[in-house]
């Protein structure tokens, strides 16, 4: 060998498969992230445009889901960063959308159960009558 494999990559990633088979396999894993996007796409698809999903339906993500709240699909920043304070005092953290597109991203990994995308649907109806113009 000219080069030590990086061996702790490597257990991590065994540990992960080793979780994945626990938890159903590759097929559970698929329609987990099917069921937790679906959940979020379909409030953001029936909110009246007070959410806006930044990405067109074919090209959606089941990992992550980033979209607007307000302006017109652009985004109300004061709207999104009291959206944000507010899942916070939820316990529901890392929801800022990437700094070079704003808005608010939902990231569903593996790990991510139902019930946890469940009560980021819930604190997003209870936003948006709270909220709604």
């Amino acid at each position: 060998l000219h080069n030590t494999p990086p061996c702790f990559a490597i257990y991590v990633m065994w540990r992960v498969f080793e979780w994945i088979k626990r938890h159903g396999g590759v097929e559970a894993m698929e329609k987990a992230a099917f069921n937790k996007s679906k959940l979020i796409y379909d409030h953001i698809d029936s909110s009246n445009g007070f959410y806006t999903s930044t990405v067109k339906p074919a090209y959606r993500s089941r990992m992550n889901a980033p979209f607007r709240i307000g302006g017109n699909g652009l985004g109300d920043e004061a709207l999104e960063g009291a959206f944000l304070k507010g899942a916070i005092a939820n316990g529901m953290i890392q929801l800022k959308g990437h700094r070079l597109v704003g808005g608010i991203r939902a990231s569903l990994y593996n790990a991510v159960t139902l019930e946890e995308t469940q009560k980021l649907v819930n604190y997003m109806k209870g936003f948006q009558e709270q909220n709604m113009k």
